[in-house]
């Protein structure tokens, strides 16, 4: 959070980030704050670009291969390398993990785009 950033109802500091809205907690208000500085800009444009394990930039609809075995967290499977995702999106981060994918026999997984590369 940045030292001059207030609630705009309010003039509050005592506010918090929840996603991608900030809240202010004595007064309710929430809002998106606007990006004009171009620092800001850069980097969520950075953000935007996922690669694969390769350095190639992965988009929607990709199919991808697994380049290490990987274990299914609530399963006792692993997934084996050279196993081919199909239908990849990319997604916000959930839990580090940055794309999501199908595979068969397994259905949909998030994975993370460092083990994986384009096919």
């Amino acid at each position: 959070m940045k030292k001059e950033e207030k609630c705009p109802q309010c003039a509050s500091v005592n506010i918090y980030q929840d996603g991608s809205l900030w809240i202010c907690p004595e007064c309710g208000y929430e809002w998106v704050p606007s990006t004009s500085n171009e620092a800001d800009l850069s980097e969520t444009a950075e953000d935007a670009v996922v690669k694969d394990a390769n350095g190639n930039i992965l988009s929607n609809g990709d199919s991808v291969v697994l380049i290490k075995d990987l274990k299914v967290k609530g399963s006792s499977g692993t997934l084996k390398s050279g196993t081919k995702v199909k239908g990849l999106r990319l997604v916000d981060e959930v839990a580090d993990h940055n794309i999501a994918g199908k595979i068969d026999g397994h259905g949909s997984i998030y994975l993370k785009s460092e083990f994986v590369k384009k096919v």
